[in-house]
């Protein structure tokens, strides 16, 4: 039984590795090899990613050998999915990889950062609007998730529409505020396409900036230029 839990974390499901430029965030333009993990713990309503098609199997050292052979890339992003499910692959498998490490996470599995961010150079957190997500309210896990990322380059990305409320928009500011960690606004698409007035995207990013300076107003620009 050992045995076969040990090789099971030597291996990891995988749906697709490319190179693009990040399109998300403060990293907006850098060039990225982008591994997308297959498994997430959430089930957000505005999700854009794509399961559907089979997914590879890897070993760690297969794919380290694999994307140690990229060159010219700024780092690596891990996104999904949920890539700190992968935690058990991941303690080993970073060890074996010779770039920055950017990690793309949806902010709550706390325990099992802890185990491997001496190996993160940068995370791109997500806040989950329950008004945006349809999730339950995950502030509380949010900021257990803050305290350890905290010690890494930390930024926050918050997806949100039409329905965002004072209340998330408040919440949001005080964790920001309270970790001094920079928040990045960014309004839900339909593909390609804003499908809200900029008039009320602006009044979102006005009262966010009545209580906290800290923020950025970035939409995709990926699917602005109808790339990955």
């Amino acid at each position: 039984m050992l045995e076969k839990i040990l090789m099971m974390q030597n291996k990891v499901l995988i749906k697709e590795i490319f190179t693009s430029i990040q399109g998300e965030g403060i990293y907006i333009g850098v060039n990225q090899l982008f591994i997308r993990f297959i498994h997430c713990n959430l089930n957000c309503s505005f999700c854009d990613t794509d399961f559907s098609s089979n997914p590879k199997e890897y070993d760690i050292t297969e794919l380290a050998k694999f994307v140690n052979s990229f060159k010219n890339i700024h780092s690596v992003s891990l996104t999904g999915g949920e890539p700190l499910i992968e935690t058990d692959f991941l303690i080993n498998f970073l060890s074996l990889v010779h770039h920055k490490i950017y990690l793309e996470t949806n902010g709550i599995l706390y325990d099992n950062l802890a185990k491997i961010k001496d190996k993160i150079d940068i995370i791109s957190m997500d806040i989950k609007l329950p008004s945006c997500s349809n999730n339950k309210n995950l502030f509380n896990e949010h900021e257990k998730f803050i305290k350890i990322a905290k010690e890494k380059e930390l930024f926050i990305k918050i997806v949100f529409d039409e329905k965002i409320n004072n209340d998330e928009i408040l919440k949001s500011c005080e964790l920001g505020k309270k970790y001094s960690v920079p928040i990045v606004l960014q309004p839900k698409m339909d593909k390609d396409k804003i499908n809200m007035q900029i008039k009320f995207i602006n009044s979102v990013y006005y009262k966010f900036i009545e209580n906290y300076q800290n923020i950025r107003l970035i939409p995709q620009v990926h699917k602005f230029m109808n790339i990955k």
